[in-house]
């Protein structure tokens, strides 16, 4: 299991690619399952994030991952599928915890709305590290795949905000 953290870490931080990760179905289920420990970690531990919270995150991130999976097939590269879909769950997790972490550590000393921000930059990491991944998975230029992250990371901020507004 550490390998796997060490080798994710080394994704967030752009040193590792997608590539990096076995192609594997009981490692996706390992990582799905930090996943959602993480929600339920950010479910648990933040006042403000309830259970609706949670299932529309959730949706919004499963419409994310079709759109990845969808760009990796139509781009030829469909053995990587599992292989990034691992990656940008298993990265998406460790982000989620360090923004939980931040959150709920420094919110007494520094108040809420400084600590909401800086877990709102910490969350915007993840665009940067699937715009790495994207790229890494169907071989393209880095800023292609920073424009796809920030196309999903559009469209699942669309979805979040139509579905927590509605009654």
């Amino acid at each position: 299991m550490l390998p796997l953290l060490r080798t994710l870490f080394d994704i967030v931080l752009l040193r590792k690619g997608p590539d990096s990760i076995p192609r594997s179905a009981v490692l996706l289920v390992l990582i799905v399952g930090l996943w959602l420990f993480s929600s339920l970690a950010a479910l648990a531990l933040i006042e403000r994030f309830d259970e609706s919270d949670f299932l529309v995150g959730l949706f919004a991130n499963l419409v994310g991952i079709l759109c990845y999976a969808t760009v990796v097939v139509v781009s030829g590269h469909s053995p990587r599928v599992l292989q990034t879909i691992s990656a940008i769950l298993g990265c998406g997790a460790l982000i989620s915890l360090a923004f939980v972490a931040e959150f709920v550590l420094f919110t007494p000393f520094l108040g809420q709305s400084i600590s909401a921000l800086v877990a709102q930059l910490i969350l915007l990491w993840s665009v940067p590290v699937e715009g790495h991944i994207i790229a890494r998975a169907i071989d393209r230029h880095w800023y292609v795949g920073i424009l796809i992250a920030i196309s999903v990371f559009v469209l699942q901020f669309v979805i979040y905000n139509i579905m927590s507004s509605s009654p």
